[in-house]
């Protein structure tokens, strides 16, 4: 396969990230008479905080939206380069845009750079981009909300084996990278949750808070 030129990696990288940088919880709340979700619960514009506004409707658009932006800025960028050019490294384009919609949903330009953690844009990158692997972090989150019923935890553990389900399944060098770049970005950005999981303060899935600083990750 040919390298991709420094242009073209310039505008994979500006598309991904204005892509990723859409608010969708924010705009699900307010189209959807909810107000403003920077104002409700942690502040947060992803899944999780719009949940709290009782609408589960909303906090679906924000699910969807939040992973699909992720799958299509990843699939859109693979389509185009290769229609530019078939001999392109098409894998490379897509974890280029992919990682750069991920990080466009944690600092979204438009929200003073104020966005959420990443979780959902993350798993849907990984299923655009490699989706064995992408399927597998989705089933290691379930596994671990079912058995502990900690959803920060369950994104935490699927973060970190990414990288090492992408090396073990050959999924190829980008795809490695992407999954390492986007899971120290989660841990980043989970660091209050972090911090109560080894206080035992993490609230559980349905259960009582036991802590009132910020939820479970939002997507």
């Amino acid at each position: 396969m040919l390298e991709i030129s420094p242009m073209a990696i310039a505008v994979l990288l500006v598309g991904g990230y204005l892509l990723g940088s859409i608010p969708f919880g924010l705009i699900a709340t307010r189209i959807g008479g909810a107000g403003d979700i920077r104002k409700v619960g942690s502040g947060n514009i992803g899944a999780t905080n719009v949940l709290r506004t009782g609408r589960k409707d909303l906090a679906a658009i924000t699910l969807i939206g939040d992973g699909g932006k992720g799958a299509v800025a990843a699939l859109l960028a693979r389509f185009l380069v290769h229609r530019i050019d078939p001999t392109a490294d098409t894998l490379t384009a897509a974890a280029l845009a992919g990682g750069a919609a991920f990080v466009g949903h944690i600092f979204p330009v438009w929200l003073k750079f104020k966005g959420g953690k990443g979780v959902a844009t993350f798993f849907g990158v990984m299923l655009a981009v490699a989706w064995p692997v992408g399927v597998l972090a989705g089933a290691t989150w379930i596994a671990v909300v079912v058995l502990l019923r900690i959803s920060s935890l369950g994104a935490l553990t699927a973060a970190a084996l990414a990288p090492l389900y992408a090396f073990a399944l050959h999924a190829g060098h980008p795809v490695i990278v992407m999954a390492v770049f986007m899971a120290l970005l989660i841990y980043l950005r989970h660091r209050e949750n972090i911090a109560r999981l080894l206080k035992g303060q993490e609230p559980k899935v349905g259960g009582k808070k036991t802590a009132p600083a910020d939820p479970p990750p939002a997507a």
